[in-house]
C-alpha cells in the first residue's frame, strides 16, 4: 500500500481570488512505513506574495521570482503521486489549490475520493480536542523544535509521523522482523493442516429441569412486558 503525505503553501486562502501555490511537499509511505522518498518544489506564483502569507511560510516574492512556474513542474509532481492515496491535513484547502493550478494548465483535477483527510480522522479519534498539526504533534510527543515557520516538506514529514501514530503507532506488524513473520506464517500453515479428532456435537437443547428453573425465575419478575 503506497500513500503520499502532502502539504502545500500558498499566497493566500482562495484560488478564486487569484491566489496561487508557492510550495509543494510530499512524503512517501509504503505499508505505513516511510521510504525516505519525497517530492519538494518551490513555485513562482507569477504574482506578489502578500506580507501576511510570507509571515506564515517565509517565502517572499523575491525568494520565489527565480523558481519554476507550475506549468514547468506539474508533470513531475503528478508522476510522483501517481494514482495512490493522498494523506492531507484539512484536505479541502490543499485540494482546491492543486486542482485550480491543474485547471490552469488544462489537466484533469485530482479526485477527492483518493484523499484521506487527517484532520477529519483526528476529530473522530479525539472529539473535542485540538486537531491542528501542532496540537497532534504535541499529543504524540513529536519534535516541533525545527518548525519556526510553516514549510510544505517539513509539515508533510510531521504529518506522516502523526498519521502513522493515528493509524496504530510506530510498532507496525506487531514488531516482527521478516524472519519472525516467515516463521509465524509457517506455524499458522502447519496448524491449519493438522488433523483434528472428530468429536460428537454436544447437546444444546434445554433439559426439563432447566425449563422449570427458567419458569421459576420468570414467575419472580414484577410485571414482565410479555404478560401485557
Amino acid at each position: 500500500m503506497r500513500e503520499i503525505v502532502l502539504d502545500t503553501e500558498t499566497t493566500g486562502l482562495e484560488p478564486s481570488e487569484g491566489h496561487r501555490l508557492v510550495e509543494i511537499g510530499c512524503v512517501e509511505l509504503e505499508n505505513q512505513v516511510p521510504t525516505g522518498k519525497h517530492y519538494h518544489q518551490y513555485i513562482n506564483p507569477e504574482r506578489d506574495v502578500p506580507a501576511e502569507a510570507a509571515a506564515v511560510h517565509g517565502l517572499t516574492t523575491d525568494i520565489l521570482k527565480d523558481k519554476p512556474v507550475f506549468t514547468e513542474i506539474y508533470t513531475d509532481f503528478l508522476d510522483f503521486v501517481g494514482e495512490d492515496r493522498l494523506v492531507i491535513h484539512n484536505a479541502p484547502f490543499d485540494m482546491k489549490f492543486l486542482n485550480a493550478e491543474l485547471k490552469l494548465v488544462g489537466h484533469a483535477p485530482l479526485s477527492f475520493k483518493r484523499v484521506s483527510d487527517s484532520l477529519v480522522t483526528a476529530r473522530a479519534l479525539f472529539p473535542g480536542s485540538p486537531a491542528s498539526l501542532d496540537a497532534l504533534c504535541r499529543r504524540f510527543n513529536i519534535d516541533l523544535s525545527s518548525r519556526d515557520l510553516h514549510g510544505a516538506l517539513l509539515d508533510a514529514q510531521l504529518l506522516a509521523e502523526v498519521w502513522l501514530e493515528m493509524m496504530g503507532g510506530r510498532q507496525h506488524g506487531l514488531g516482527l522482523d521478516q524472519n519472525s513473520q516467515r516463521e509465524a506464517s509457517i506455524i499458522i500453515s502447519e496448524l491449519s493442516q493438522k488433523k483434528r479428532p472428530f468429536r460428537e456435537p454436544r447437546p444444546h437443547q434445554a433439559t426439563p429441569e432447566e425449563h422449570a428453573a427458567h419458569q421459576d425465575l420468570c414467575n419472580e419478575l414484577t410485571d414482565p412486558l410479555w404478560k401485557d
